[in-house]
C-alpha cells in the first residue's frame, strides 16, 4: 500500500455508505443519540456541534501519513435517512496492510440486518483496496456485534485489547 486510502461511496442492496462529511453531524447526532449505544464501547452521545468537531478532526486525517482513516455514514435508501456509521483504519503491517473496522447502527434501526449489510459491504470494499486482512475489537458480552463479525467472516482470536476480544479475517490473495 502506498499513500493514503480514501473512503469511496459503497452501495449494497439497501444501503449507501457515503464518505463522511462534517455536515452529516446534525442528522447523525440524532441517530447516535441513545446512551444505550455506548454500553459496551464507553463514552456518551455527542451533541451536533461536538460531533461536527469530531468529524472535522477525522476528515483532517491521521497525523501519521502511513495510516488512513476511512469513515462512512450509512444511509437506508428506502427511508432516505442516515441510520449508522462504519469505519476502517488502515495501517501498515506484516505481511501487509490491515484494516481495523467498527460499525454502529442507531437504536431505532437495530435488528434489521443493517449492521451486517454495512459491515459486509465494507469488508468487500476492503478486499479491493487491497489490505491483507481485517480485524475488529468486540466486547465479550456484546452478542449483537459478535454476530455481525461472524456473519462477515471474522473469527474470534485468543487475543484481547482493553478487555475486548480481537476478531480477525485474513485475506489470502497475494498482492503484487
Amino acid at each position: 500500500m502506498t499513500g493514503r486510502v480514501a473512503a469511496r461511496p459503497i452501495r449494497s442492496d439497501r444501503l449507501d455508505l457515503e464518505p463522511l462529511r462534517a455536515d452529516h453531524a446534525d442528522e447523525m447526532s440524532e441517530v447516535l443519540g441513545s446512551p444505550e449505544l455506548y454500553e459496551f464501547i464507553g463514552g456518551a452521545p455527542l451533541t451536533a456541534p461536538e460531533l461536527r468537531a469530531r468529524y472535522e478532526r477525522l476528515l483532517a486525517g491521521s497525523p501519521d501519513p502511513a495510516i488512513s482513516w476511512c469513515n462512512w455514514v450509512v444511509r437506508l435508501r428506502g427511508e432516505d435517512r442516515l441510520v449508522g456509521a462504519v469505519q476502517a483504519t488502515i495501517s501498515p503491517g506484516h505481511p501487509g496492510p490491515a484494516a481495523q473496522i467498527a460499525w454502529m447502527v442507531g437504536g431505532g434501526w437495530q435488528g434489521r440486518g443493517i449492521a451486517k449489510e454495512a459491515a459486509s459491504a465494507l469488508v468487500d470494499w476492503l478486499r479491493r483496496v487491497p489490505v491483507r486482512g481485517v480485524l475488529a475489537h468486540i466486547h465479550p458480552d456484546h452478542q449483537a456485534s459478535a454476530a455481525v463479525a461472524a456473519a462477515v467472516g471474522l473469527q474470534p482470536t485468543a487475543d484481547s485489547h482493553d478487555g475486548e476480544v480481537i476478531w480477525r479475517l485474513t485475506f489470502h490473495q497475494v498482492w503484487a
